[in-house]
């Protein structure tokens, strides 16, 4: 079956007959008289053979209009007719902050290609003025991609590259890097950053987008102009994720990159801070930055930032379930691995079974660290007589640290520090970058899990 932009049968001769193609306008009318004006969308080849043309409406939405109830279709204008201008240029303001958007994939920096009725990126200083034009009050910047990957589809040495590319325009002097990534694995991109680069004089901001950037209710450009808030001004110079604070556009919350987790999958407040208080209170129209937590680093253009970008990919993250067979742990082992996270149960357990495999990892001199799979709290090996076991054997305690930071961070030390295990252990249990609390904290728990 020829296919003419995914269309087929009586859709695809309609169009061949205006000369109509996915970008151009359409004007449709149904045979009840119903008008419908937009942009003509191509199909997907899985749903080529129904009879449905597909039209982007002003209001951003798509719709599909039987061809069995179409009267006429009219051609308004061709895509070259309608199509935005590009390449304005960013202009020089004195007194501006400099900031460098630094794009890794996502739909956060995206527009929609009408070839392919994908998104594509946007990140020519230009184009993305065209979409967000409040950037030009913000600040002056450059924007470049340095690689265009999915978000699940990270590795060890993706950070490698974001933090090299960072580290490059800390040098060049900028007041702030804004790196557009995917929402999935942002928090652990957000902590490589974090560990990958010490003492940063500047902000390093992660952001990403839940929806995207054709539909109306896109978090998109309310998202970037409050991370270039952030980038421009904020007070700290650290790692951290903004993105909203609640479903509607009313503010942002600035998290420390190596305290969040993306919560919701969809929700446009997805991201929450674990034992730990947001940095910061964003809001993008009144450039008003409130902070609310404790800042570790300060901005300081004058301090050095030490570059440490090697991250071990020999590193794995095991969830503790009823039933986790020793198999699972004695191939890690055999696989050679050169670390292990656990996220435990409840203060830090798992099947006593299993302690034994984990001594023979800790005595192949493989790290062993353990984290809770409960996120609020912390690690506590010395309650029950099956924590005190897992310290015998000579498990590393989390602490109240994430276990994907925990995965990073070892990643970090193993493939930037050091294999030996204690020093090892001695660079984990190090606070680096508020990754862990010092003290237990119960009113770091949500209000909303008190029901």
């Amino acid at each position: 079956m020829e296919l003419y932009y995914g269309y087929s049968g009586n859709v695809a001769v309609a169009l061949k007959s205006i000369g109509a193609e996915p970008g151009d306008r359409l004007r449709v009318v149904l045979k009840d008289g119903s008008v419908f004006e937009g942009i003509l969308m191509p199909r997907q080849a899985l749903y080529s053979s129904r009879p449905i043309l597909v039209l982007k409406l002003d209001n951003g939405y798509n719709i599909g209009l039987n061809i069995g109830e179409i009267g006429e279709v009219r051609l308004l204008s061709k895509k070259h007719d309608h199509k935005h201008p590009v390449g304005i240029g960013v202009k020089e303001v004195s007194g501006l902050p400099r900031v460098t958007l630094l794009g890794t994939g996502g739909t956060i920096a995206s527009k929609v290609d009408y070839e392919t009725g994908g998104v594509t990126p946007v990140l020519t200083p230009g184009e993305i003025l065209e979409w967000v034009p409040e950037l030009a009050d913000i600040a002056v910047f450059n924007a470049r991609e340095v690689m265009s990957v999915f978000s699940e589809d990270i590795e060890p040495s993706h950070w490698t590259l974001i933090s090299r590319e960072v580290y490059k325009e800390i040098l060049s002097g900028v007041d702030g890097v804004v790196i557009a990534h995917g929402t999935d694995m942002m928090s652990y991109s957000a902590s490589a950053l974090a560990f990958s680069i010490t003492g940063k004089p500047v902000p390093v901001v992660f952001v990403g987008s839940q929806r995207s950037s054709d539909r109306p209710s896109s978090d998109s450009a309310f998202n970037l102009r409050a991370a270039f808030i952030t980038a421009s001004k904020a007070p700290f110079a650290e790692s951290v994720i903004v993105m909203h604070g609640e479903t509607s556009d009313t503010y942002a919350l600035a998290h420390r990159g190596v305290k969040a987790r993306k919560m919701h999958t969809s929700r446009r407040d997805a991201f929450q801070s674990i034992n730990d208080k947001p940095l910061a209170r964003i809001n993008p129209d009144t450039g008003e930055i409130r902070i609310i937590g404790r800042i570790i680093e300060h901005r300081d253009k004058g301090r050095e930032a030490v570059l440490r970008d090697r991250f071990d990919d020999k590193v794995a993250l095991v969830k503790v379930y009823p039933g986790l067979q020793g198999e699972v742990l004695e191939t890690l082992i055999d696989k050679g691995f050169h670390g292990i996270v656990l996220e435990g149960s409840g203060l830090g357990h798992m099947p006593n079974k299993l302690v034994p495999t984990i001594a023979r990892a800790v005595d192949n001199g493989i790290p062993v660290v353990m984290t809770s799979q409960c996120l609020f709290g912390r690690v506590n090996l010395h309650v029950y007589s099956t924590g005190r076991r897992l310290l015998e054997a000579g498990v590393i305690p989390g602490l109240d640290i994430l276990p994907e930071t925990a995965y990073v961070k070892l990643s970090w030390i193993l493939g930037s520090i050091s294999r030996d295990p204690e020093e090892v252990r001695k660079v984990f249990l190090t606070n680096i970058a508020g990754e862990f609390n010092e003290r237990h904290t119960l009113d770091l728990y949500p209000r909303w899990n008190h029901g």
